[in-house]
């Protein structure tokens, strides 16, 4: 996506504050680091909302073969501190009961936990397309903050269902559906504003760097799910879900998508991949496209910028190879994102500390050829 000149956007008011406060502004190296900042926290916060459906998956079907007769504390960590709580048995007589959530703890639980799974991703999947769309007309620090706002509304009201004592699967499953909706606004938005900011020069390690954010949301995600899964499940997406709606403020106060918003120039210059086009509808009009978008500028010194289309994006040499390599490294990113911790939770077998013990002095034994 790309920074359209003709959109009005205006200085976000943190960067406003900020400024009446010192009484000048920051240096552009400093904006540079902010915006790393903001935007690294922002993504964290998009994949630290995703975790709860693999966090909570093991409460709301839980192994029948373990409902009863293993006592306390049988399960191997992390599982018995953080997949799965002691008995899940509360006052509600349902969950006393079954053991689990309905619909999910049914004989088709599994399949219903698949069904919103891929409700979620072919929702975001057909979101990113519309979101680059949409991001290349709108002010991306809004709809990057209308994104992250949305996507905590709605993963807390998935959890929500925990307090209403919901038991319709459509009501999830349309919950999931809008979160992968809201969802999809975040990687576009994010990588438009770092292409604004930062040229070519060191990209790769400014990129490696800063893609850790997927890492860090993953674990924070987890690690916040499963801190509140014993006061309920649906605090497991009420908490990140706060923390996305947080960070979506954050975004709206402090976010400064390009560096023209500010008055600094844009590292990627303002006139080199420029192309002077007559103002004649008969003219043949010239399209130069670079970094994934047409620049045109007429004779009296208005600039439109097109981003290209699907079919022109594939054609740019690399796009098709990188795609199949992201479309498998994403296919099994995605499978131990949502399934890895439900089948440990499923299958893990409780080793007491003396066969571990034993286990590792024999390892030992090995390595020293004893």
């Amino acid at each position: 996506m790309s920074r359209i000149s003709d959109t009005i956007r205006r200085i976000p008011p943190g960067i406003s504050f900020m400024r009446s406060i010192r009484g000048k502004d920051w240096s552009f190296s400093t904006y540079r680091y902010v915006v790393l900042f903001i935007t690294f926290i922002a993504y964290a916060c998009y994949h630290a909302s995703r975790k709860p459906t693999s966090i909570v998956k093991s409460v709301l079907y839980p192994d029948p073969t373990r409902s009863h007769g293993h006592g306390h504390g049988q399960y191997p960590w992390p599982i018995a501190n953080v997949f799965i709580k002691e008995e899940f048995v509360d006052n509600d007589m349902n969950r006393l009961r079954n053991k689990g959530w309905a619909p999910f703890n049914g004989p088709d639980g599994t399949s219903k936990l698949g069904e919103i799974d891929v409700a979620f991703l072919a929702c975001y999947s057909l979101g990113m397309y519309v979101a680059g769309h949409l991001g290349d007309t709108l002010d991306l620090r809004l709809f990057l903050t209308t994104g992250m706002i949305g996507s905590g509304i709605f993963v807390g009201l998935f959890g929500m269902g925990y307090f209403w004592n919901l038991h319709v699967f459509w009501f999830y499953l349309v919950m999931q559906m809008v979160a992968g909706l809201f969802q999809a606004t975040g990687w576009p938005s994010v990588v438009a504003v770092i292409g604004n900011w930062f040229g070519k020069r060191k990209r790769g390690l400014i990129m490696g760097i800063w893609n850790a954010h997927t890492s860090v949301g993953n674990i924070s995600g987890s690690l916040l799910a499963a801190s509140v899964l014993d006061y309920g499940w649906g605090w497991s997406f009420i908490v990140p879900g706060a923390f996305i709606v947080m960070g979506g403020i954050l975004v709206c106060f402090f976010l400064v998508p390009d560096p023209e918003d500010i008055g600094f120039t844009s590292p990627h210059g303002s006139a080199t991949n420029l192309e002077i086009v007559p103002n004649d509808e008969e003219a043949q009009s010239k399209r130069n496209v670079v970094g994934g978008e047409v620049n045109i500028v007429s004779q009296h010194g208005s600039v439109r910028r097109k981003s290209v289309g699907l079919l022109e994006a594939c054609s740019i040499p690399g796009v098709i190879p990188y795609a199949l390599c992201l479309f498998f490294a994403k296919l099994v990113a995605y499978t131990f994102l949502y399934w890895l911790p439900f089948y440990l939770s499923q299958t893990g077998i409780f080793c007491p500390p003396s066969v571990i013990y034993n286990l590792n002095r024999y390892k030992r034994a090995n390595n020293c050829n004893l």
